[in-house]
C-alpha cells in the first residue's frame, strides 16, 4: 500500500476521556487486519518533551529507544502495537516552535516573516507526515491532545484540517471522542455537550466521521441517533464506549460495533477481518486471573497512579502469564520515613522501588529495601531503587553509617552512589540523562535465566551511578553486580546471594514490557511473590 492513510483523533468537552484507549484500540483492531500501524502524540504544551515535567503534573515519563523522553501515551502505544516509537512519535508545542525559531535564525526562511500560518502549522504536518513515512506505515494513527477549543491546540486543529486537505479525503478520517454524561436521579443520557463539542470542531472546518461516546453505560439507541442526526453522519459511525473492566477489552467492544469496516469503508480499504484471537485470550487470563499476590509499589507520586503506569500494567501482563491476579499496595515513601516504622509493609508478598529523583522519600524507599532484604520478600528495585538497594547494604551490611548518594548528600563521605563522569558541569536539565537503550551484558544469575540470554538492550534515564571504589567490598559481602554495561565499568543488575528474589536494575525494564512478553525482571518478582505466598 502506498499511499499512507492518517486516523486523527481529538477530544472534547473534556481532557481524560480516553482518547488515547480510542487511537490504541482502533490501530491494534487495523495492526490485527494485517495492516502496519504506527501512532503520532500531539501535546500542545510549550515544553519541548515530557523529561523535566512533574510526574503529578503529567503522569510518568516515558522513554523510547532513542532516548526521547516523551508523553506516557506513547507508552500505551507501544504495549497495544507491539512496536518501538522514536522521538518523531511526540509532537509538542515546545518542539515545533523550537525547530521553526532555529529554522529563521539560520535565515531558512529567506526573510519572510514568520507566523503560525503557514510555518507553525507547516511543521506540524510535515512533522506527522515524516513521522508516517519513517515508520513506513500504511495506516498512521494521530492523537490530538487537549480538547477542541483549547487555545494551545488551534495550530494543531489548523494542522489536521491543512493534512486532510493536503492528502485528500479518502486519506484521512477524523474520530473524536466526545462525552456523554449521565444527570440526574433518572440516569438520563445527555447529548448537549457532544452537540458543542462537534460544533466546535466543525466550526474549525473539520467534519467527524466517527464519534465515540463515553458513557458510565452502553448509549441508549435513541441518545446514538440523535448524535448521529445533528453531526450529519451514519448511525453506525457512533460507537458507544462504556466504563469496561479493562482498557484492554476496548478493542473488542470496538471490534463488535463493526469500527475496522467503518474505517476501512471510510478510507477506501480492502475489508480484512482482525484476527483478534491471541488478544481475546490475553483479555480473558487478565480477568480472570486464579491465585491473588499483592505488592507494594513504594513511590512519592502515588497519589497519581499515572506516574507508575508501566509498572502496574507490567505487573497485569506478569499476572496474566503466570495465572494469577497482581493486586498493588500503594505505599508513599514518605510516610515511611515520617512514621519510622514499615508497618505499611507487612503481609504484601513483594516489593518494588521504582525510579525517581531526590531527597524527598530516599529514606522511605532505602526502609523498604532493607525490610525486603532481611524478611526474605522478593524485591525488585529499578534505577533510584538500584542505587538505594546498594545505599542500604552499605549502611548495614558493610557498617558504612554515612553511606549515600551523592545526588542526596554532595558534601558526605561516602557517596556508594555518585554522578556519571560526562554529567559533571551539565546545567541543563532537558534530555541530558544518560537515556535510551544500552547493551547491557549478564554474568551467571537469576536476570540471565529470566532473560535466557547474556546480553540485552535496556532503556535508561539516570545521572548516577554505583561508585567502582566500593564495588570490591560490596561484592565480598554478597550483594554480586550481574549485569554490567559494554564496557564492564557500570554497574547494571545486582542480586543478593542466599535471598528468594532480591534483584535490582540501573535500566528501566519496564518500558519495554509487551502483553504477550512482560518484563523479565517483573515476571520473576511475580513468581517469587506467589512461592513466597504458598510458602
Amino acid at each position: 500500500m502506498s499511499q499512507i492513510k492518517y486516523i486523527i483523533v481529538t477530544g472534547g468537552v473534556l481532557s481524560g476521556l480516553g482518547k488515547g484507549v480510542t487511537s490504541s484500540s482502533s490501530g491494534l483492531l487495523l495492526q490485527c487486519a494485517g495492516y502496519k500501524v504506527t501512532a503520532v502524540k500531539i501535546d500542545p504544551y510549550l515544553n519541548v518533551d515530557a523529561g523535566t515535567m512533574n510526574p503529578y503534573e503529567h503522569g510518568e515519563v516515558f522513554v523510547m529507544a532513542d532516548g526521547a523522553e516523551v508523553d506516557l501515551d506513547l507508552g500505551n502505544y507501544e504495549r497495544f502495537l507491539n512496536c518501538d516509537l522514536t522521538s518523531d512519535h511526540n509532537i509538542t508545542t515546545g518542539k515545533v516552535f523550537k525547530k521553526v525559531i532555529e529554522k529563521e535564525r539560520r535565515g531558512d526562511y529567506l526573510g519572510q516573516t514568520v507566523q503560525i500560518i503557514p510555518h507553525i502549522v507547516r511543521e506540524i504536518v510535515d512533522g506527522i507526515k515524516d513521522a508516517a513515512k519513517n515508520a513506513k506505515a500504511d495506516i498512521c494513527v494521530v492523537e490530538l491532545g487537549g480538547t477542541v477549543g483549547d487555545i494551545e491546540s488551534m495550530p494543531f486543529m489548523e494542522a489536521a484540517r491543512l493534512l486532510g486537505r493536503e492528502e485528500g479525503r479518502d486519506n484521512v478520517m477524523f474520530i473524536h471522542t466526545t462525552l456523554v454524561p449521565i444527570v440526574g436521579s433518572v440516569g438520563e443520557q445527555k447529548t448537549k455537550p457532544t452537540q458543542h463539542s462537534v460544533k466546535e470542531l466543525q466550526g474549525l472546518g473539520i467534519r467527524p466521521d466517527v464519534i465515540v461516546g463515553r458513557s458510565d453505560k452502553k448509549l441508549d439507541e435513541d441518545i446514538a441517533s440523535k448524535i448521529a442526526f445533528f453531526a450529519d453522519i451514519p448511525r453506525e459511525a457512533v460507537i458507544s464506549a462504556p466504563d469496561a473492566r479493562t482498557i484492554y477489552e476496548v478493542p473488542l467492544i470496538f471490534l463488535q460495533q463493526k469500527v475496522p469496516e467503518l474505517i476501512e469503508k471510510r478510507l477506501g480499504l480492502k475489508a480484512k477481518k482482525p484476527n483478534v484471537k491471541k488478544w481475546r485470550n490475553f483479555v480473558d487470563r487478565i480477568t480472570n486471573g486464579g491465585d491473588e499476590v499483592e505488592i507494594a509499589i513504594i513511590g512519592k507520586y502515588t497519589s497519581l497512579k499515572d506516574s507508575y503506569i508501566s509498572h502496574e500494567e507490567t505487573l497485569l501482563y506478569a499476572g496474566a502469564v503466570l495465572g494469577c491476579k497482581v493486586k498493588i499496595r500503594w505505599i508513599e515513601a514518605p510516610d515511611l520515613e515520617d512514621s519510622g516504622s514499615t508497618d505499611a509493609l507487612e503481609g504484601v508478598d513483594g516489593v518494588i522501588v521504582p525510579g525517581g529523583f531526590g531527597s524527598r522519600g530516599s529514606e522511605g524507599k532505602i526502609m523498604a529495601a532493607g525490610w525486603a532484604r532481611t524478611n526474605q520478600v522478593p524485591y525488585l528495585g529499578v534505577c533510584f531503587g538500584f542505587q538505594l538497594a546498594t545505599v542500604e547494604f552499605c549502611r548495614n551490611v558493610l557498617g558504612l553509617k554515612d553511606a549515600n548518594s551523592s545526588e542526596l548528600a554532595p558534601e558526605g563521605k561516602n557517596s556508594v552512589i555518585d554522578i556519571l563522569p560526562e554529567q559533571e558541569g551539565v546545567k541543563d536539565m532537558g534530555a541530558t540523562m544518560r537515556l535510551g537503550d544500552h547493551k547491557v551484558k549478564l554474568s551467571k544469575g537469576k536476570a540471565r535465566d529470566l532473560y535466557g540470554k547474556d546480553e540485552v538492550y535496556e532503556r535508561h534515564r539516570h545521572r548516577y551511578e554505583i561508585n567502582p571504589d566500593y564495588i570490591d567490598k560490596i561484592e565480598k559481602a554478597g550483594m554480586k553486580y550481574t549485569g554490567r554495561d559494554n564496557g564492564g565499568r557500570r554497574m547494571e543488575v545486582l542480586e543478593l546471594e542466599g535471598h528468594p528474589y532480591y534483584v535490582a536494575s540501573q535500566f528501566h525494564p519496564e518500558f519495554k514490557s509487551r502483553p504477550d512478553k512482560p518484563s523479565p525482571l517483573h515476571l520473576g518478582l511475580v513468581k517469587a511473590a506467589l512461592a513466597n505466598k504458598k510458602g
